[in-house]
């Protein structure tokens, strides 16, 4: 379990802290309960009428849609944040297991060695899951090497939790500081890593039938990166959800911020909705303070930015030594951004899990259009959510709330999406109708809304319009981002999608943590008002 060795809670403080955070999305929400758990006073200013982030909902003529983040896993992080405040979860939210865990769709195809549409179910035991390979590849190739990708994602979940998790990294000399000397057993760990490889040519040395590999390609889709180009640890994802499954909070996953934001309030934080801050002050010891939209000043001790990452530098701090020196040295790349459907129908369509994917035929061609080339994927690979298989009351009777998401490239100049959505919906649907069955879908439209990468990129303060923070490219260092704890700039802490350890419910919720726990143990050290030096990573 990701959370089973977790460092060990400091009791409340005696030098509280006023601490602002900017953005009230899952990781500004986890990072103001923490801090107010442990004696701060804490101010979470949001600019959107909303806290929850992109976990907004949507209400039309009877049909309710999550709007952003629909997959919960990794619920032990989630439980981590209210036992920070000795509450139980469950008294919170109640949550329902998910399993099979999706449902795969794959149009007929020369690499699939079939001219037939084909549907596999992802399921959570190894052993059931091998059967279910042997069943729909006819021989135990399959089978076998999906067990042993599963004990090599068991590793690398170890290492992750070793040096990985729950501490504020930003680089790999990091993980040394964590690990200590430089043992053998520290060696063993850094080689298992398979540096130099990725998750694709990981998952096709153990499994190369082209859709069972597809399938394996897509955990890694919670970060919003190519498998061909993300490095192989994050194969360590494929464990994590296999471990502790796949959760649907009832209420939808807007559930989830609803429960923070009562956790955050019931523990005296101050949440100021509709209040969007446009620069954080410093001086030469740190933070100061924050500047609102309509002028406030706000002053504060130290501020966890729940803004993107690059953002908060070019924008929030724009003009400082360390905005400056952070665009000189980082160079990081927004992760993919999305279209989004949010289709009230007045059928369901019974071939339907809650979770569900329909796959391109050609994932290589499909990633090389989304990551290299940023232009929209012709044939592309769809998440289709059914929530009314879980939560009837989603939809009016007998309908449903269907939620569709389609990876696009993060937003460049050229793309206009006023001309481009209505001609990529046809394309979305057209795919739905012709790998997933579902015929006559537009027919039974009632109600629709829809999202684009310039809604993202207006709504919330993200880099490009990206919906999961800073890509994960890169077949060495490709799974750091920058880190939660700033030696730039003293009292200043990021968290979220685009800070460590990335983007996803879990790991968001996570960051947020951990950049409680930094300032926490930075206040009581006494080094929020002593400059340090030190990089920006």
């Amino acid at each position: 379990m990701i959370a089973s060795e977790q460092p060990q809670s400091s009791p409340a403080t005696t030098a509280p802290q006023h601490v602002v955070v900017i953005g009230g999305g899952l990781a500004g929400l986890s990072s103001a309960c923490v801090l107010a758990a442990r004696g701060h006073r804490v101010t979470l200013c949001e600019k959107n009428e909303w806290v929850g982030g992109k976990a907004a909902v949507l209400h039309t003529e009877g049909y309710r849609f999550d709007m952003g983040p629909t997959i919960l896993t990794l619920p032990s992080v989630l439980r981590r944040v209210f036992a920070e405040a000795d509450r139980n979860l469950d008294d919170y939210l109640e949550m329902v297991p998910l399993d099979p865990q999706w449902r795969c769709f794959f149009e007929g195809t020369s690499a699939a060695n079939t001219t037939e549409n084909t549907v596999l179910d992802l399921v959570a035991d190894v052993d059931a899951m091998k059967q279910h390979l042997r069943e729909f590849t006819g021989n135990d190739s399959a089978a076998d090497g999906y067990e042993k990708f599963i004990r090599v994602s068991e590793q690398l979940h170890g290492v992750s939790d070793r040096f990985f998790f729950w501490r504020s990294i930003g680089g790999l000399a990091d993980t040394m500081e964590v690990g200590g000397a430089f043992s053998a057993a520290v060696l063993k760990d850094v080689l298992s890593l398979r540096m130099g490889r990725s998750v694709a040519s990981v998952v096709r040395s153990h499994v190369p039938e082209h859709r069972v590999s597809q399938m394996m390609d897509h955990f890694t889709q919670y970060v919003g990166s190519s498998p061909y180009a993300s490095p192989a640890v994050l194969c360590s994802i494929a464990h994590m959800q296999t471990e502790e499954g796949i959760w649907y909070p009832l209420g939808g996953t807007r559930a989830v911020p609803e429960a923070l934001a009562k956790l955050a309030c019931e523990l005296g934080v101050e949440i100021r909705t509709c209040t969007d801050i446009l620069e954080i002050q410093t001086a030469a010891s740190g933070v100061q303070g924050v500047v609102t939209a309509g002028g406030e000043t706000i002053p504060c001790d130290a501020v966890v930015s729940n803004c993107d990452a690059v953002r908060t530098y070019r924008e929030l701090l724009q003009g400082t030594p360390a905005a400056k020196a952070f665009e000189r040295k980082q160079n990081y790349e927004a992760a993919c951004s999305g279209v989004v459907l949010y289709l009230g129908l007045n059928r369901r369509y019974d071939q339907l899990l809650h979770h569900n994917f329909v796959f391109s035929k050609n994932p290589k061609d499909e990633f090389d259009h989304i990551y290299r080339r940023g232009e929209l994927a012709p044939d592309p690979t769809a998440y289709v959510c059914a929530p009314s298989v879980s939560e009837p009351g989603v939809a009016p009777a007998g309908g449903e709330a269907l939620y569709i998401l389609v990876h696009t490239p993060y937003l460049r100049s050229r793309h206009d999406w006023k001309a481009m959505l209505p001609h990529y919906r046809e394309v979305i649907l057209d795919k739905l109708e012709r790998t997933a069955g579902m015929d006559g879908i537009r027919d039974a439209i009632v109600t629709e809304d829809s999202l684009t990468p310039e809604d993202i990129h207006n709504r919330y303060r993200v880099l490009n319009g990206a919906i999961y923070g800073l890509a994960s490219h890169g077949k060495f260092t490709g799974a750091f981002k920058p880190g939660n704890r700033r030696k730039d700039v003293p009292g200043l802490y990021l968290a979220g999608g685009a800070a460590h350890p990335g983007p996803g419910m879990p790991m968001v919720l996570m960051s947020g943590w951990i950049a409680a726990d930094s300032l926490d143990q930075d206040a009581r050290a006494g080094r929020l008002d002593v400059a340090t030096v030190g990089s920006t990573a």
